[in-house]
Parts: C-alpha cells; sequence; structure tokens
C-alpha cells in the first residue's frame, strides 16, 4: 500500500525486492497480492517480462529480485521514489544499501523519497538489521516499529500458534514474539533432558526402561585417527528406539579412528546391537560415499540391514525437530558415561568446537520420525482406514 500511495503522479516510480523470484510469485506474496487489486482495473497494465504494472498516470511499480550479490548491479542507472524490502534480513547488507544509491527524484517533485522495509527477526541478516535499526536507528533517524502477533487481527491465531509450536525454540521465539536477541540463545538446555525445577518430570532413565520399539543405529564417520593435528572431528554412532512419539537414545559411540578401527568397532556394534536394529550411515557425496556404503552392505556389516542416505540441508535446520522434541519432553536419555559430553555438545550447537553427536541426535530422531509414519501407513493401508475397507474374498 505504501508503494502504491502516489500512483497517480507522472514519473513516479516504486520497486518491491524479495530476495529470490520464486518468493515474489508464492501465493498470497507481494506479486500476486498486487495482482489480485490490480489487475482488470481501468486503465492498469502488466507487463509479465519486466514485473512491472503501469497505471494511467504513466507511474510504475515494479517487482524485483537479488537472488546473488552481483543482481544489485541490475538497478545501475535505475531511479525510484520508493524503494520497499519484504523479509530484510534475508538480504544482505552491502545489498540494502547499493539500492538505497537507487533513489532520486526530480527537483521539483514533491513526492517524498521513501525506504521501507518488513522482517522477521533471523536470517543471514539478522545481525546487520538488528545493529542498524534496533541499536543505532534512533540516532540516525531510523524509524523501528516492532508488531506482535496480536498486532495482526486478520490472522487466525487458535490455528496459527499450534503451528508456531511444533518449530525449535530460536525460530519459534523469532517468529511469534518478534524477539531479536534470541540469535544469542542455542538449540538445546540440558535442563530439557535431566530436569530442573522448572522440568522437575525430566530424567535421565535405566537402559532397562527403554520399550521395544523401532530402533536404529546411526553414523557419521570422521577418518580421523586419535592423535591427528588440529582439532579433527569425532566418529560418532547413536542408537535410539521410538515408541509412542517419545525417542529412547541408549548408547552413543564416539572417537576418533582410522578406517580399520572405525570398520571393526562398527561390526563389533552391530553384533551387540542385534539384527533387529536397523543401520544408517551418512553418505558423502560423489562416487566415494557410495563405495563405502557399498563395502559396509557387502562385506562389513553383511547380514544386516543397512542403508545410506546423503543429508540434505543446513545441520541446524536438520536438528530443528529434535530441539523442539527435547523441549517437550519427548527424548529420554539412558544414564551411560558418555551422557556428559553430549549434553555439553548439545549446549554448544551450533556454536561448538563438534557437532558429530548432535548430528547423529538429529538423524535418528528425523529417521525414526520417517520410519514410523511409514508404519503407521501401512497399519491404516492393511485395516482399510486409508483407502476403504479391504474387499471380502468370494466364497467358494
Amino acid at each position: 500500500m505504501a508503494a502504491l500511495q502516489y500512483v497517480d503522479i507522472p514519473n513516479y516510480s516504486a520497486i518491491l525486492f524479495r530476495r529470490t523470484y520464486n518468493d515474489l510469485s508464492l501465493p498470497g506474496a507481494l506479486m500476486d497480492r498486487a495482482k489480485q487489486w490490480l489487475n482488470g482495473k481501468q486503465g492498469i497494465r502488466w507487463n509479465e517480462q519486466t514485473h512491472t504494472f503501469t497505471f494511467p498516470s504513466g507511474a510504475k511499480l515494479t517487482f524485483g529480485y537479488l537472488d546473488t550479490e552481483t543482481d544489485k548491479y541490475r538497478y545501475q542507472g535505475a531511479e525510484f521514489t520508493f524503494i520497499g524490502f519484504d523479509e530484510l534480513t534475508q538480504f544482505t547488507e552491502s545489498q540494502y544499501t547499493y539500492l538505497l544509491s537507487r533513489l532520486r527524484r526530480l527537483k521539483d517533485s514533491y513526492v517524498p523519497l521513501r525506504v521501507r522495509c518488513a522482517t522477521n527477526p533471523g536470517g543471514v541478516g539478522h545481525e546487520w538489521v538488528k545493529q542498524r535499526f534496533l541499536i543505532e536507528g534512533t540516532a540516525n533517524n531510523r524509524v523501528f516499529v516492532p508488531a506482535r502477533l496480536d498486532d495482526n487481527p486478520s490472522i487466525d491465531k487458535e490455528s496459527y500458534i499450534p503451528n508456531l509450536n511444533q518449530l525449535d525454540p530460536v525460530t519459534r521465539k523469532q517468529l511469534l514474539d518478534g524477539n531479536w536477541d534470541v540469535k544469542d540463545f542455542y538449540m538445546f538446555k540440558r535442563e530439557w533432558l535431566i530436569g530442573s525445577k522448572n522440568y522437575p518430570n525430566r530424567h535421565l532413565i535405566n537402559l532397562n526402561e527403554v520399550p521395544e520399539g523401532q530402533t536404529v543405529r546411526v553414523w557419521d564417520f570422521a577418518m580421523t585417527a586419535e592423535g591427528s593435528k588440529g582439532d579433527p572431528d569425532y566418529t560418532s554412532g547413536l542408537k535410539a528406539t521410538m515408541q509412542n512419539g517419545v525417542m529412547y537414545v541408549s548408547d552413543i559411540k564416539h572417537f576418533r579412528g582410522s578406517p580399520q578401527q572405525i570398520e571393526a568397532t562398527v561390526r563389533a556394534t552391530a553384533e551387540k546391537d542385534g539384527k533387529t536394529t536397523q543401520i544408517y550411515i551418512e553418505e558423502e557425496n560423489g562416487a566415494a560415499g557410495k563405495n563405502l556404503i557399498d563395502q559396509y552392505q557387502r562385506n562389513i556389516l553383511l547380514g544386516y540391514v543397512v542403508h545410506g542416505e546423503k543429508p540434505t540441508g543446513e545441520k541446524t535446520v536438520r536438528a530443528m525437530p529434535v530441539s523442539s522434541a527435547c523441549e517437550a519432553g519427548n527424548v529420554r536419555l539412558v544414564a551411560a558415561s558418555w551422557i556428559s559430553s553430549f549434553l555439553d555438545e548439545l549446549e554448544g550447537f551450533p556454536e561448538g568446537a563438534h557437532d558429530d553427536m548432535t548430528d547423529t541426535f538429529a538423524y535418528a530422531y528425523n529417521t525414526l520420525c520417517r520410519l514410523t509414519r511409514r508404519v503407521q501407513v501401512h497399519a491404516q493401508i492393511d485395516s482399510g482406514k486409508l483407502y476403504g475397507a479391504k474387499p471380502t474374498p468370494p466364497q467358494r
């Protein structure tokens, strides 16, 4: 609406940015909303190639994107009276400040030069946006208007809040509370797993308290022998069981070793776990990763159920579901010697020196959730609930 304020004035030119073209064109996003408002209105023309509305006065409203750092130079030489950024924290500071140089008007124009931005906390630009508007804003005449969910009466809060509650604690505080300081918090808290006065019902369990259920052992290899220079990564192998939506972590192997030492440990661990425990190994990219999985399936772990999987997405994104499960009290840890180092690493994630156990923790949880959903779907199919009743076999 701010961009449309002066479209009755000749030579007025406005542009609205999202980071990518796909962000612009999503249902309900800026360009889609503008088309709903403006298409079919007398005298207003839409150009699909330039993503521009032209008004009877000759004023223009354009939609742009800055997918890469160098995309900002596509607008070199352009002039805009209004520049708007949606989800500003998805942009880099240099993209934002460069576009300010495109803000200008004719000498006799009375239309104000304006830059308007909207955003949530988080994203690649979190720190510079916080510094520019929240910390330095008042002294530099930069207005910051905070808003929370309660400030938007058009949102159905009863359906929206339960969805936000499924997010990890950091993202939830950013989106639900508009919290700009939560960036400094970590994704896991020790008390979620071992209890405190705030979480009195959380505690470590004994091994015999782990129920029967879908069980996996996931591995993330690091081919570094003990004594290697620097502080190399560890090989981590985490065993977990899921029952009724709760994950029970019963064992973690965490060590540095040569390929031969890793093979021997993995084999011995599989023999101890038993063949009912499915084994998942994180597969590195390229032919070497495939060959390693093949080696384990055909030789080292012959006779066991072995899967190789490539990780997808950022580590923090992969850890979000298990972070949320920990806070909700849906993860139990067996009391063991690895507890202290495991909790130390969790609380340091993602800024800590190592994240090997955290990676396998997230890998195991996501795998168990997927396997549980698959079992539930098959059960529904067998019972006839998913596709209707199973046909009655014909009588002889």
